[in-house]
C-alpha cells in the first residue's frame, strides 16, 4: 500500500481571510455586544475577501489537480463565538472555499489549537496570537493590510508564488544579531568565514520544506508552486545562503540578493501572492505591492 504524502495544513484567522474592518471597528468602539448583534444581523451578508483570501484560494486550488489525494487543508481559527462565526462560515460557502474544520474561541487566544490541528503555517491579524505560535515553534505571521491586494499573483493566476526573507524567517537570526551588534563589515566577515557551515533553520524552514515536497510531485518547469528568497544580503554573504539550502536539500526557484534595496518593487516583479519578513521596514515596502506577513521573530523584534 502506498502511503499518502503528508498534507500541508494552513490555519487562518477570520480577519486574515475576510475584510472584517467594519465589524472590528464596531467591536473597538461600541463593545462586544454591539459587535455580536451586528454579525448576527448581517450573517447572510457575505464578507469581502481579506488580505489572505487570494493565497488561500490558490492553496486550495492545488487540491483540484488530484482530487483523490488532496495536498492542502485550510483550517479556520477564529476568536469569534460560534454564534458570530456563522457569518464567517456563510461567507466561506458563498466564496466556495473548501474549508470544513474550524475552532471558535469566543475571545480567547486561538494558538493552543495550532498544534492540535497539525498546522504548518498560521496567518492571523492578531499579533499576540502570532507571537505565541512562533514561541511554540510554528511558522506564523501577522497579516498586514495591503495597498494592492488585487495585484498579487498577477504574473501567473494559476501558479502559487510565495516569497521569503532569509535571516530570522527561513534561517535563524544568529547572523542578523552580528549585523545588529557589530555592523555590516563584521556580518560579511562572519559569513565569509562560515560560508561552508549551514545556518540553523528559522521558523519558516519546515513550511518551505512542505512546499518543496509538493513541488517534487511535478516537473520543475510545470510546478503549480514557485518560491523566492528575497533578502537584503548581497555578495559576499550570498554563498552561505546557497550552501545552506543545498545542505537542506530544498529548492528555491528564485533568489534575489538586494544589498539593502527596497523589496517592494522586486516582489511586484516576482508576482508574489504573499511575502514573509521579520523587519517592519521591509514589510512596509512590500505591502504597497503584495500581501505581506510580518514575522515578529528574532533580534529585530526584541
Amino acid at each position: 500500500m502506498t502511503l499518502l504524502a503528508e498534507k500541508l495544513v494552513i490555519a487562518v484567522s477570520s480577519r486574515a481571510l475576510f475584510d472584517l474592518d467594519e465589524s472590528h471597528a464596531i467591536f473597538e468602539n461600541e463593545g462586544v455586544d454591539a459587535y455580536c448583534n451586528h454579525q448576527i444581523e448581517h450573517e447572510d451578508v457575505p464578507l469581502n475577501p481579506g488580505v489572505a483570501f487570494g493565497l488561500v484560494k490558490k492553496l486550495l486550488a492545488l487540491n483540484e489537480r488530484d482530487l483523490a489525494n488532496p495536498r492542502v487543508e485550510v483550517i479556520l481559527l477564529s476568536r469569534n463565538s460560534a454564534d458570530t462565526g456563522l457569518r464567517v462560515f456563510n461567507s466561506i460557502q458563498h466564496h466556495q472555499l473548501e474549508i470544513g474544520r474550524a475552532a471558535f474561541t469566543r475571545g480567547a487566544s486561538t494558538h493552543p489549537y495550532i498544534s492540535a490541528f497539525g498546522t504548518h503555517l498560521f496567518l492571523s491579524a492578531d499579533p499576540d496570537d502570532v507571537r505565541k505560535a512562533l514561541e511554540a515553534g510554528f511558522a506564523a505571521a501577522t497579516i498586514l493590510s495591503s495597498a494592492s491586494i488585487q495585484s498579487t499573483g498577477a504574473t501567473d493566476p494559476a501558479q502559487l508564488r510565495i516569497a521569503f526573507d532569509g535571516d530570522a524567517v527561513l534561517f535563524s537570526d544568529a547572523s542578523e544579531r552580528i549585523y545588529k551588534q557589530d555592523g555590516l563589515d563584521a556580518f560579511n566577515g562572519n559569513e565569509v568565514l562560515a560560508a561552508k557551515q549551514p545556518m540553523l533553520g528559522g521558523p519558516f524552514k519546515n513550511f518551505l520544506a512542505m512546499l518543496h515536497q509538493i513541488q517534487l510531485e511535478y516537473p520543475a518547469d510545470h510546478s503549480p508552486i514557485r518560491t523566492a528568497l528575497i533578502t537584503a544580503r548581497a555578495a559576499p554573504a550570498h554563498e552561505r545562503v546557497i550552501r545552506t539550502l543545498r545542505a537542506w536539500n530544498i529548492r528555491i526557484d528564485e533568489a534575489l540578493f538586494l544589498g539593502g534595496k527596497d523589496k517592494g518593487v522586486f516582489l511586484k516583479a516576482f508576482g508574489a501572492d504573499i511575502f514573509f519578513d521579520d523587519q517592519q521596514k521591509h514589510c512596509e515596502s512590500a505591502r504597497q505591492h503584495v500581501a505581506t506577513g510580518h514575522v515578529p521573530h528574532g533580534v529585530a523584534n526584541e
